[in-house]
């Protein structure tokens, strides 16, 4: 067995000793939950008939709690969102895989599902990262009702699998798997579509060679192939042992895909509590689960917007990490999968070159991971570092290739593209904020300019086509927090800042919101805590002052003199947004916490 890395046991070590108390309260919750807490042998007659009224052939399974094991289904299916419209056959068929191992299922509910593709860039995005929060909400709506045994958790997506595990973690008592649906087949390479909308940024094309560009790139059901949130979020639960072996990415409406579904719902069923490997979602989500989520994120490359939600996940099973901590993770842990934006293939590519299988053996074998975890198959995390296969009708897990099948996208630990994670934490007089350096070229990434202050995105795309930001200069976006206005993300300032660089300037983003999970290769100091709303010193930046950024030093910090920069006045806040709801998230916006606590109204107000 190989000898854990001493920085991952480090950090893990800091992780439980920071957790223990509030890890302990979780843990006696859960084993309340299971004895005492609302079940279907408990509930009243009038209660459980109201439960299996409309369950067809199920009904007399389902209403003797001591014959079957009755799976909840949570599902985010929309057909709109084209990672999730795959999930619309999925209930029917859920149901007929479960009675194949004596056990019954039900829809327990639906979360909202935002595409976040849909909202870039408008007003909608506003709401984005709070329907995190409501998904976890209808989550717990879903599973309150004390009818099931586990749960079956089909979401992708940015918020989606993050607010369904929210939720979930919430009964933790229940065995649970998440279940995705696969990328769509490769479109129009990346890397074009990068070019199209820089030259569109430029005004060099019109909207219809825009349109017809982006339309090549997502163009069938399936999550978008870029390694954005939504495919980092479907490592996460690899990482994490939450989903079947190698289920992640392969491709919807294939056999292989509802094979991989069927043996979800089977092994489900053999997880119970009522048999002889009860393995509830609380157990297997610990320290060292949600150290390997972080580990996974940085070894590929993933997106930064799971700063944010990691912690908000762990939170919510009692755990405690913060950004010092996957900073100290990714100075130990080496980058070894380029997947765009930081390489060209996508994760169809990433896939075919041996994908999550190769990475996990890899990183084991490194003894970056930890193996020993309870995970919802297998013994070890070992034995999710496997591939499905069809044998004829068979389904079989074969393990992962020895050596990588494109030399230019994964690699082992020993060769890697990078020797770190490639995200730092920046810290000064400015505050807290996460740089991604894994796609920003080593020489880019300490940048000292001038500041052009801004309190929209809107604004930036004007100055930008005016030609006024045709100078080394660092972009300043504030009142872009979750108190501020929900903290949007602020992709569409990619093209036009990735255009002044390519034009030879110095340039770099510092804001309190977030930036696309695809943030690429503009230096940008992201998330940056304490917002401006609420005093945050990045309200007291003016135009012209020299702001220095440095990923190597983990410098983020205005260039002025302490007394006069504690003088100045603050900002004036824009006036809170009206339409498109965001009214009614207002209650969300006043009571969020820190981007580093995972910017949750929810779980500030819960106590957790």
């Amino acid at each position: 067995m190989t000898e854990l890395h001493p920085e991952v046991a480090a950090v893990t070590e800091r992780v439980v000793t920071r957790s223990r108390e509030t890890r302990r309260a979780y843990l006696d919750l859960i084993a309340r939950e299971r004895e005492a807490g609302v079940r279907r042998g408990k509930l009243a007659c009038g209660n459980l008939a109201h439960g299996f009224a409309a369950a067809g052939e199920d009904k007399a399974a389902i209403r003797d709690e001591r014959t079957a094991m009755n799976i909840g289904i949570v599902t985010a299916y929309n057909d709109m969102l084209s990672a999730h419209q795959p999930y619309g056959r999925y209930p029917e068929q859920i149901k007929l895989f479960a009675r194949e191992r004596g056990a019954t299922a039900q829809v327990a509910g639906g979360t909202p599902a935002m595409c976040d593709g849909v909202t870039q860039g408008q007003s909608g995005m506003e709401l984005s990262l709070f329907s995190r929060d409501a998904i976890a909400l209808s989550t717990a709506v879903a599973l309150s009702h004390g009818m099931f045994d586990g749960a079956a958790l089909l979401g992708i997506c940015d918020k989606i699998v993050p607010g369904l595990l929210i939720g979930a973690l919430r009964f933790g008592h229940l065995p649970t798997i998440l279940i995705p649906a696969g990328p769509m087949p490769s479109g129009l390479a990346n890397k074009e579509k990068q070019r199209i909308r820089q030259l569109y940024a430029e005004g060099k094309i019109g909207r219809a060679e825009l349109l017809e560009s982006e339309s090549a790139s997502y163009h069938s059901a399936g999550t978008c192939t870029f390694y954005g949130t939504a495919n980092s979020n479907q490592m996460m639960m690899d990482m994490m042992g939450l989903h079947m072996p190698g289920a992640s990415f392969i491709n919807p409406g294939t056999k292989l895909r509802q094979a991989v579904t069927r043996a979800a719902i089977h092994r489900l069923a053999e997880i119970g509590a009522a048999g002889n490997d009860y393995r509830p979602l609380g157990l297997c989500v610990d320290e060292k689960a949600i150290v390997n989520a972080a580990v996974g994120l940085l070894a590929t490359g993933g997106s930064t917007n799971h700063a944010i939600h990691l912690p908000a996940i762990a939170r919510a099973a009692g755990i405690v990490i913060d950004w010092a901590d996957i900073d100290r993770l990714s100075s130990a842990v080496p980058l070894i999968a380029r997947v765009y934006p930081n390489g060209a293939g996508d994760v169809n590519h990433f896939h075919a070159a041996g994908g999550m299988s190769f990475v996990m053996a890899a990183l084991l074998d490194a003894g970056l991971l930890h193996g020993d975890i309870l995970t919802v198959a297998g013994q070890s995390l070992r034995d999710h570092a496997r591939d499905p296969k069809l044998d004829g009708e068979e389904l079989v897990f074969e393990d992962a290739v020895s050596e990588s099948l494109d030399d230019a996208m994964l690699r082992r630990p020993a060769t890697p593209f990078q020797p770190d994670g490639g995200m730092r934490l920046v810290k000064g007089n400015l505050g807290r904020a996460t740089f991604k350096t894994s796609a920003v070229e080593e020489q880019r990434r300490t940048i000292e300019a001038p500041a052009r202050v801004f309190s929209d995105q809107d604004e930036v795309l004007k100055a930008f086509k005016a030609g006024e930001l045709e100078r080394d200069v660092v972009v300043v976006v504030r009142f872009q927090g979750p108190k501020a206005n929900g903290m949007p993300e602020l992709h569409k300032l990619t093209p036009p800042l990735g255009v002044l660089q390519d034009r030879g300037h110095k340039v770099a983003l510092v804001t309190d919101g977030r930036m696309s999970g695809a943030s690429g290769k503009v230096p940008a100091a992201i998330h940056l805590s304490p917002e401006a709303l609420g005093g945050g010193p990045i309200g007291r930046i003016r135009d012209g002052d020299i702001v220095r950024l440095s990923a190597a030093d983990g410098l983020l910090e205005v260039l002025v003199d302490e007394a006069e920069f504690a003088a100045r006045p603050e900002a004036e806040a824009p006036p809170p947004s009206q339409g498109t709801g965001r009214e009614l998230f207002a209650f969300m916006r006043h009571g969020a916490d820190t981007a580093e606590r995972g910017a949750s109204a929810m779980l500030a107000a819960a106590g957790l």
